[in-house]
């Protein structure tokens, strides 16, 4: 693990912090190496049971370090120019934030303190839930350099907010604040800057008091139901309800309704 990423776990909630606040937390080979390692690491402890993550400083996450590629130390892998050679660079590099993602079931929010600019936005775009601080701001710079989102900014966006709203920021690149971010649906929160945190923590402990299983599988069920029909969704319930039913959790929810107290769920 590097200084440049910095992971904590307390009270089930796995908390990365982005660590680079000079470079309003641009990411590095190091820092991509360990968001990785952090989301993997997160997915399989038993003990976590919601992710967040947030950036050090001013920033959330400004993108790839493009001084650092200029330097000989190209984030986004090797020569434009030879293309065959470097067909998988993005792939080696970037993309293997949003592909441990994309194996991960458990909860992960995104705490945007400041600004989150191309890849960055596309970075707390891969988040379930995005909750900015009043001094967040947003914005799909690739066009700017005549270049397209390259980790997962095309898929997530207009999922997130519709495609003409989605394709109205990429292909314009332009910035636009938190409030903004709300009432285009982006992000579900805007809360003063110095409550941020608290929020986030809030809303995390309110989700991790659930039963991990059931939360865990609505999670998989309501993505995967996005990229299928009706049929293959309800199969797909079907399954889950199953495994869902079979857990201790699934006793002490109704034994806690009938005893009118509040339910003390153990995550299995």
């Amino acid at each position: 693990m590097t200084e440049e990423l910095l992971y904590d776990v307390q009270d089930h909630i796995a908390v990365i912090t982005l660590n680079r606040p000079e470079k309003l937390n641009a990411f590095s080979n190091e820092m991509l190496d360990a968001w990785q390692e952090s989301i993997t690491r997160a997915s399989v402890d038993q003990n976590v049971r919601v992710i967040i993550v947030t950036g050090e400083g001013r920033g959330f996450c400004s993108g790839a370090d493009v001084g650092r590629e200029r330097a000989g130390a190209d984030v986004l892998g090797g020569d434009p120019n030879a293309p065959a050679a470097n067909r998988n660079s993005l792939r080696n590099s970037v993309q293997r934030v949003p592909r441990a993602l994309f194996n991960c079931e458990k909860p992960y929010i995104a705490a945007v303190n400041g600004a989150a600019v191309g890849a960055g936005m596309d970075m707390a775009s891969m988040a379930d839930l995005r909750i900015a601080s009043d001094r967040a701001k947003f914005g799909m710079a690739y066009v700017r350099m005549a270049l397209i989102p390259g980790d997962g900014g095309c898929y997530y966006l207009p999922r997130i907010v519709g495609m003409s709203k989605a394709l109205e920021l990429m292909w314009t690149g332009k910035l636009f604040t938190a409030q903004e971010a709300l009432e285009m649906g982006y992000v579900s929160q805007v809360v003063e800057h110095d409550e941020l945190m608290p929020a986030t923590l809030a809303l995390a402990e309110q989700i991790a008091k659930m039963p991990a299983v059931s939360v865990q599988m609505i999670k998989r069920l309501a993505y995967r139901s996005a990229e299928t029909g009706l049929h293959e969704s309800l199969e797909m319930a079907d399954h889950a309800m199953v495994i869902a039913r079979s857990t201790e959790d699934a006793k002490e929810g109704p034994r806690a309704f009938a005893e009118k107290r509040e339910p003390n769920f153990q995550g299995f």
